[in-house]
């Protein structure tokens, strides 16, 4: 498949099923944690975490079959300390940071540009907000491909590997809003 057959779409009620498998089969093949409701609470209501309030999103892209592929979420959540560092969470403060979360493509899915495009889309929804300032976003380097991903598109502004002890281990990023 090419880009050109997914389309990317605002999640419908409908699409809120397979949204969550697609975030669930992720976090435990790819992250090897499973579920964690600290972690990953969200994921069991992603109506109330994305879809009701007003500055959230939750998009997917479909295939040509009409199967969600993957997903991408944006919220206006900073990042919470702890677990965060705290000097991250204070230059991220709720309200006026968009973050972007759970961005995930199958893996039969990926190497297709989904994950750019669903970005470029949350970043569209983040300016036309209007009351956003900045785009945050963590993510796990363990995970295969995901921090080069965001190299590619955002500016480290944390990475935990190099905290005394090594932190969480996590790596934080400023993505350009605008």
């Amino acid at each position: 498949m090419r880009i050109d057959d997914y389309s990317v779409r605002t999640a419908t009620p409908a699409d809120l099923a397979p949204a969550r498998a697609v975030m669930l089969d992720t976090v435990y093949r790819d992250f090897g944690t499973g579920y964690v409701p600290r972690w990953h609470g969200d994921i069991i209501d992603l109506a109330g975490a994305y879809v009701d309030p007003a500055r959230h999103t939750l998009l997917v892209a479909v295939d040509a079959e009409g199967e969600v592929v993957a997903t991408g979420a944006l919220d206006s959540r900073g990042p919470a300390h702890p677990p965060n560092p705290a000097h991250v969470a204070e230059r991220y403060p709720s309200g006026v940071t968009a973050q972007l979360r759970r961005v995930y493509v199958r893996p039969e899915h990926r190497r297709r540009g989904l994950a750019r495009r669903l970005v470029d889309e949350l970043m569209v929804f983040a300016v036309a907000d209007g009351g956003y300032r900045s785009v945050y976003l963590h993510t796990d380097p363990a995970v295969t491909g995901a921090e080069p991903f965001w190299r590619s598109l955002a500016k480290v502004v944390h990475d935990e590997r190099e905290d005394h002890g090594g932190g969480q281990g996590i790596v934080h990023f400023d993505v350009p809003l605008g």
